[in-house]
């Protein structure tokens, strides 16, 4: 039986393949809000960006954050995949995800 497809508001692309990897942590994430994306990060800057939205009550794109030293690839890969499968467009935006999930 063939797996259902991960709904197109999680769709992975990486900056450098969207044309945006000049752009800053504001303009990646309005880029993410844009396409309807979550935006997965290491980057410390962009989890203060997200969380100065948060605070403010803009509306942002949903990120999902891991600490380099804090998850290995492969646990970020297995979460990353959940957070695929069992997100919709409505959790596209506003959230901090803090990996690893478990």
């Amino acid at each position: 039986m063939p797996r259902p497809p991960i709904r197109a508001c999680l769709f992975p692309s990486r900056a450098q393949e969207d044309g945006t990897a000049k752009f800053d942590d504001p303009g990646l994430i309005n880029r993410a809000l844009a396409l309807g994306r979550i935006l997965f990060s290491d980057d410390e800057d962009m989890l203060a960006e997200a969380t100065r939205r948060l605070r403010s009550g803009e509306i942002f794109a949903t990120i999902v954050f891991a600490h380099q030293l804090q998850v290995s690839i492969g646990q970020c890969i297995a979460d990353l995949e959940l957070v695929a499968k069992t997100g919709g467009e409505a959790d596209a935006r506003g959230q901090v995800i803090y990996l690893p999930l478990g």
